[in-house]
């Protein structure tokens, strides 16, 4: 199976090249020039294709029409943590309006479309949300998101939340905490998150390309909660950061995410987070080469 992955340098995007590019004909694309990344720790001898942006619709015809793939996963998007991320015409036009242009773009070709959703399309008042609950997000990363969730007919937008390792940037949870080795810094006991990491992520895509073709619409896909705090103690003690994560109990937000629709579906069960962060600990990817 030929597989397109948008977005190969995010933090998603290039665990997926990494993990489909195993199982797959997997291509991915980036911004910039293929030659950029030629001689790159991690993306150096994967398959890329450069020049393409999501602002730009040409050049994704371009990227499609060049790889001819059966499937494609969308993992372009403006994330809250960025400068831009509170300026509403990139936002609209990444978050919204990219993915439905997308999908019928897809549709043209005939490729499969797996686009990425996110628990922020919740406000993370009452936690364990359905697909049935409303969208209740304040925020424009979360309005944005959820006007981008894409379904019908070879269409599957998955809801779920990541973290993990980047490629030089320190955007995410774990880089920014990663960072702080030595020092102290607060955990949240009732920040409740039912994401996964993007190592398991990727597999669960992978797995899901192959197993589950006639899949389509909107599906939520979570693990089981955990506070913010635990997570990080995890994380902690899984790298020997020596870092002293403080309990902090003013802060509540509970977005988690009850998958129990997917999973009876697909029966999937989600791996723990010992078990996931165990994982993450061992990645043989070079990120200390990123982040020297």
């Amino acid at each position: 199976m030929k597989v397109l992955i948008l977005g190969a340098t995010g933090m998603l995007g290039h665990k997926l090249i990494q993990v489909l590019g195993g199982r797959f004909e997997a291509v991915g694309t980036v911004r910039g020039s293929v030659a950029a990344y030629q001689h790159h720790p991690v993306l150096g001898g994967l398959s890329l294709l450069g020049g393409v942006q999501a602002e730009d619709l040409d050049s994704v015809i371009r990227a499609i029409a060049t790889a001819r793939p059966q499937a494609v996963i969308n993992c372009i998007g403006l994330i809250k943590q960025l400068p831009g991320a509170k300026d509403p015409l990139p936002s609209l036009t990444l978050n919204a309006v990219f993915p439905h242009r997308l999908a019928q773009l897809c549709q043209a070709a005939g490729a499969r479309l797996v686009h990425i959703s996110t628990d922020c399309v919740f406000s993370g008042r009452k936690g364990r949300y359905t697909e049935s609950d409303p969208s209740d997000a304040e925020d424009l990363y979360g309005r944005t998101k959820f006007l981008g969730e894409v379904s019908g007919p070879g269409r599957l937008t998955l809801r779920t939340s990541i973290v993990g390792r980047e490629l030089g940037t320190r955007s995410g949870l774990f880089e920014w905490f990663i960072g702080q080795r030595g020092r102290s810094v607060n955990g949240y006991a009732r920040a409740i998150y039912s994401g996964f990491t993007t190592q398991v992520l990727a597999d669960l895509i992978a797995d899901l390309l192959e197993q589950h073709p006639d899949l389509e619409g909107l599906w939520q896909v979570s693990s089981e909660p955990i506070s913010k705090y635990d997570l990080l103690q995890l994380l902690n003690q899984a790298l020997q950061l020596g870092i002293r994560v403080n309990r902090d109990e003013a802060f509540f937000c509970d977005r988690s995410l009850d998958s129990t629709r997917f999973r009876q579906a697909t029966g999937f069960t989600p791996p723990s987070w010992e078990d996931m962060i165990a994982r993450l600990a061992h990645d043989p990817t070079p990120y200390s080469q990123l982040h020297s």
